[in-house]
This record gives structure tokens, C-alpha cells and sequence, in this order.
């Protein structure tokens, strides 16, 4: 069975997933296309040994509905005999397609194959694919009466692990300053591509904010404090605003995975390699926990514990997320999302997986470090999770 190993992983700038955003001049297959272009010439292979592109996108609907890998790669001057598919796991969809190509070499079905994903929020915003009047079935609904949105699981979350609104906000804070005090370390350049977006030239995040700070923070309304759910949770101490929540985000990002002998054989120096993945389903009314069975479930797989991880990327979906995995796995706060999460960074959706992945490589490349975990959580209840072990120590 052949080993399977990371060449490359690079990305797009984060730009906010709203009117004028820096990014919302570029139409989502442009976007892709302008890092999957980059990957290519970085890593100097042929285009056209790259055997399919494994592309998560959430909002599969408008610009993003014409199979988005498939125009991208076409757009990037791709040859027309490379395929692609779109993979939709929630927000898990990257991290998805990450696994899907690793598993895939070492399945021999591929010796050269690109992991990818892309959102663009501004111009497919949520929701656009509507879910009608009747989204589950009446099975779910039986089983299920009351599966309210993220926002409100997020809410329950923090209620469940005791987190306050205090500690939600000075936690958001710390990821805009990580994240600004990375930007201007240079820590991310080497994982940032610029791209066009209209007649723009975009080549730095545009989500982080310096100022942020609790107090400022404190003073945003909770987002969700509204009927139904006040009623259906009249317990519920409302905490959530948009502040310690995840940023509506355009972005793409793209990994180069191939086998060992392949990637040896054209002379490049391998950055990564999966160690073990996981996938699970938890509770779909609190519906954010699933990072915790899943990184149980991953760490048993690969044999490590806390102490083996250099670093540890825990989505920020909501700043409840991160800090109730926390308390299941109290790792050091300086490894837990070292240098900022989607609080800061963004959210785009099918590309947060392998956005985190390759912030993830860079930051373990630079302390020197091993092993590093990743988990997501995604509606319904689900999770990825999966353990790097960084090649280049």
C-alpha cells in the first residue's frame, strides 16, 4: 500500500462574505481557479497528472451549482481529461476532501490528486439552496421535534459547559489578536496566494480585526435572544452575537496529495502526511459537540495523546466550540488555535477544512512540532477530525 503525503497546500486570501467584500468581485470558479493555478506552480508538476480534484462547497446552488472544481480546474488551464467532484459535508466539506484523496492513494486509486474547497458567502449567500417547508422528513421529525439552527446549539453549548459571556468574548478577542500578531510576523505568507477579484489584487486577510477587544465586544446584542427559541429555551442565558461567532467569509484553498513514490520520483520534498482521520455523528440539538467524539475517536486510532500534539485547530464556528472541547482536552491555550480560528480568519464553509490544514502545516513547520490535530464541527451533528504529522521538523 503506498504512502500518501502532502506536497503542498496554499489559499486565498480571507475576504468578508458580504456586498464589497474584497473578494466578492471574483466569481467562486475564478477564485478556485486562481489557487489551484498557484498549487500547480509551486510545485512545478504538470497539470495534467493530477487525477481528479476533490472540491467541498456547501452552497451548491447559483455560481456554485456547475460542479465549481470541474470550471475552476478549466478556468486554471487545467487539460479537459482532468475530472473533479464536489464534496458536501457541511463545514467539514475541505477536511472531507482531504481525507477522500489520502484515502484515495493509499487505495492506489490515485498517485496524484488535489483536495480543495471553496465558498464564496457574498455571492451564494446561506440558504440560497432553500430546504422548503419540510427539510428532515417526517422520520426526523418524529425522532427529533425541535432541531434548532447553530446559532441556538451554540447557545446550548455554552449553557451545557458553564461558559460565560465574558469568557466567549475574551476568548473572540484573543483570536483577532493571534491572528493580527501572525499577520504581522509574515506568518502567513507562505500558505497566501493573491488573487484577482475584479480589477483588485487581493493579498492579505481582510476578516482580522486589530481592535477588537472584550469590552467592545460585550456591547454587541445576542443574536438568537428571539421567539421561538427564547420559549422553546426559556433557561437559556443568550450569549451569542456576531462577535464570538465565526465571520460570513469568501476564500479558497487547495493541497496537492500524492503518493510517496510519485512525489519522490519528481523530486519534491513532502510536507505532511495523514497519520489517522475520523469521522463521527453526535447529538443533532446541540449539534457542535461532534469535535469531541471525533477526537477521541482519532487520537485512539493514531495512538497519541494531548501531550504528542504541537498544536491543535478547532474550528471556530462559534467560541463555544473550541472551549468546551477544551474542557474534554485541556491542552496548553498557546496550542489550542495558535494563531487565530474563524473568529478571526472567516468561515468559507466548503474551504475551511483545508484552509485550516494549511495554516496548520505552516504553524507546526515553524515551532518545529510533530503532530497536529484538526476538527470540525458540521450541522446535524457531525465531525472530522484528523492528525498531520508535519514531515519538515
Amino acid at each position: 500500500m503506498p504512502e500518501a503525503v502532502i506536497v503542498e497546500a496554499v489559499r486565498s486570501p480571507m475576504g468578508r462574505g458580504k456586498k464589497g467584500g474584497a473578494l466578492a468581485g471574483a466569481h467562486p470558479a475564478d477564485l478556485l481557479a486562481q489557487v489551484l493555478r498557484a498549487l500547480v506552480e509551486r510545485t512545478g508538476i504538470d497539470p495534467g497528472t493530477v487525477e481528479d480534484v476533490l472540491v467541498g462547497c456547501v452552497g451548491q446552488a447559483g455560481e456554485q451549482s456547475a460542479t465549481p472544481g470541474r470550471q475552476a480546474l478549466l478556468a486554471a488551464g487545467f487539460p479537459v481529461h482532468v475530472p473533479s467532484a464536489t464534496i458536501e459535508r457541511k463545514c467539514g466539506s475541505g477536511q472531507q476532501a482531504i481525507d477522500f484523496a489520502v484515502q484515495g492513494v493509499l487505495a492506489g486509486a490515485y498517485d496524484v490528486v488535489i483536495a480543495a474547497g471553496v465558498e464564496s458567502m457574498s455571492r451564494v449567500p446561506m440558504g440560497s439552496a432553500r430546504m422548503g417547508q419540510d427539510p428532515y422528513g417526517q422520520g426526523v421529525a418524529e425522532r427529533f421535534p425541535l432541531l434548532p439552527p447553530q446559532g441556538v446549539a451554540a447557545e446550548l453549548v455554552a449553557q451545557r459547559w458553564n461558559l460565560s459571556r465574558a469568557r466567549l468574548d475574551e476568548y473572540s478577542a484573543r483570536s483577532h489578536a493571534r491572528a493580527a500578531q501572525a499577520r504581522a510576523a509574515g506568518r502567513f505568507d507562505d500558505e497566501l496566494v493573491a488573487v484577482r477579484a475584479g480589477e483588485t489584487t487581493v493579498r492579505a486577510d481582510e476578516t482580522i480585526r486589530e481592535g477588537s477587544t472584550p469590552d467592545r465586544l460585550s456591547a454587541l446584542a445576542p443574536a438568537f435572544a428571539k421567539e421561538p427559541w427564547t420559549s422553546h429555551f426559556p433557561g437559556v442565558d443568550w450569549k451569542i452575537t456576531a462577535g464570538n461567532s465565526s465571520q460570513l467569509t469568501d476564500g479558497a484553498a487547495a493541497m496537492l496529495v500524492m503518493s510517496e513514490p510519485r512525489a519522490r520520483a519528481l523530486g519534491l520534498r513532502p510536507r505532511a502526511r495523514v497519520v489517522a482521520s475520523a469521522v463521527v455523528g453526535d447529538d443533532p440539538v446541540l449539534m457542535l459537540t461532534g469535535p469531541i467524539p471525533a477526537t477521541a475517536k482519532v487520537l485512539a486510532r493514531s495512538g497519541l495523546g494531548l501531550a504528542d500534539l504541537a498544536a491543535v485547530e478547532v474550528n471556530e464556528a462559534f467560541a463555544p466550540v473550541p472551549l468546551a472541547w477544551q474542557a474534554e482536552f485541556p491542552v496548553p491555550d498557546d496550542r489550542l488555535n495558535p494563531v487565530g480560528g474563524a473568529i478571526a480568519l472567516g468561515h468559507p464553509l466548503g474551504a475551511s477544512g483545508v484552509r485550516l490544514a494549511a495554516t496548520l502545516l505552516a504553524h507546526l513547520e515553524h515551532v518545529g512540532g510533530r503532530y497536529g490535530l484538526q476538527t470540525m464541527c458540521e450541522a446535524g451533528g457531525m465531525a472530522n477530525a484528523t492528525v498531520f504529522e508535519s514531515l519538515r521538523r
